[in-house]
């Protein structure tokens, strides 16, 4: 399925993700619609696309989301939109499950009713747990770790019986992680360059857990070639880079590209996690046969790309931005 002149729904279109997924499908000739609660998301992220696209303000747990999807005539709907902080679950478990989980259903249900020809649900390799093996490809066991986890792998069972039981055009990616300009949540690379960007003295967490790190606008096109593969209908595909670094060794490489000649690492109790996924490691074999998926942009390359829109935008992250607006606010006394 092309997806030129093609009508497109992005839940989270916002986000850190959404707003890039947004920007690759306007390269596409694609008619882009956000729809998002700018809860997660930010407007800043797509300020400079609002005169070509059409933005709905809206939850995707609103029954009400079929009518935008007949209204705009809707081929394609990727569906980003999710509680996607691991910290936050902690604290609000029920809620994560009902936009997660219960927020999905919603979305293809909607989409059914509306005749959308194809959706790409967005999951993550955090179903997958810690890696029992690596590289982990699709056969990999799901032994979630988080709430959000949870939620997200009830999403993946729920779209692949939807697709058996309702014939609905389904596609799970399984993203792992992603890195870039415009995070809208404080995750290990974007503190990293925050703490970094003052000091050569890090307080971090797990400073052994690995991950599977893939640049934003790698992780752009891909989600937007197995959306145009008729053969990924029904399948679910890991999308990532097929090699992991340490939080350790991230601090390291991030500290010589910001000019620090050594750093010195605190563990802080308060930044462990309660149940902590200690490696994840791509095998996107299937992506590989399916769009002929190969990772461009390399971890250097990623992160000095990162680091220079970091300084061009103020030395701040669109949260810290957020944060700084809100506090303003509340001083004001409004």
């Amino acid at each position: 399925m092309e997806l030129s002149g093609r009508n497109v729904f992005v839940t989270g279109g916002a986000g850190f993700i959404g707003s890039a997924l947004v920007r690759e499908l306007l390269k596409e000739g694609s008619s882009v619609v956000i729809y998002d609660n700018y809860l997660s998301g930010d407007l800043s992220n797509i300020q400079e696309l609002k005169d070509d696209i059409t933005m709905i303000e809206g939850d995707i747990r609103d029954t009400k989301i079929v009518n935008h999807l007949k209204e705009h005539k809707i081929d394609c709907v990727f569906n980003l939109a999710a509680e996607p902080y691991i910290p936050h679950c902690y604290d609000r478990p029920k809620n994560f499950f009902e936009v997660n989980a219960n927020g999905a259903l919603n979305v293809m249900l909607s989409s059914k009713e509306a005749g959308v020809k194809r959706i790409l649900q967005y999951s993550s390799s955090e179903v997958y747990g810690t890696a029992q093996y690596v590289p982990m490809d699709e056969h990999h066991p799901t032994i979630p770790c988080s709430t959000y986890a949870v939620s997200k792998l009830a999403a993946d069972r729920l779209c692949y019986t939807l697709y058996h039981e309702q014939n609905i055009p389904i596609i799970i990616m399984r993203q792992f992680n992603t890195y870039g300009p415009r995070e809208t949540h404080p995750y290990i690379i974007p503190e990293l360059i925050t703490q970094l960007s003052s000091t050569n003295k890090l307080k971090l967490g797990n400073i052994k857990a690995r991950r599977d790190l893939t640049y934003i606008d790698d992780s752009a096109k891909g989600a937007v070639a197995i959306m145009k593969c008729d053969s990924a209908v029904g399948e679910v595909v890991n999308l990532g880079f097929g090699k992991d670094w340490s939080v350790e060794e991230l601090a390291h490489i991030i500290a010589e590209l910001m000019g620090h000649d050594s750093i010195e690492i605190e563990v802080e109790d308060v930044r462990l996690r309660p149940l902590d996924v200690e490696r994840l490691q791509c095998n996107y074999f299937k992506a590989h046969r399916l769009i002929g998926w190969d990772p461009k942009i390399d971890i250097v390359e990623g992160l000095k790309r990162t680091i220079n829109w970091y300084k061009e935008n103020d030395s701040k992250w669109p949260w810290e931005k957020k944060i700084a607006s809100e506090d303003e606010i509340w001083h004001k006394g409004l």
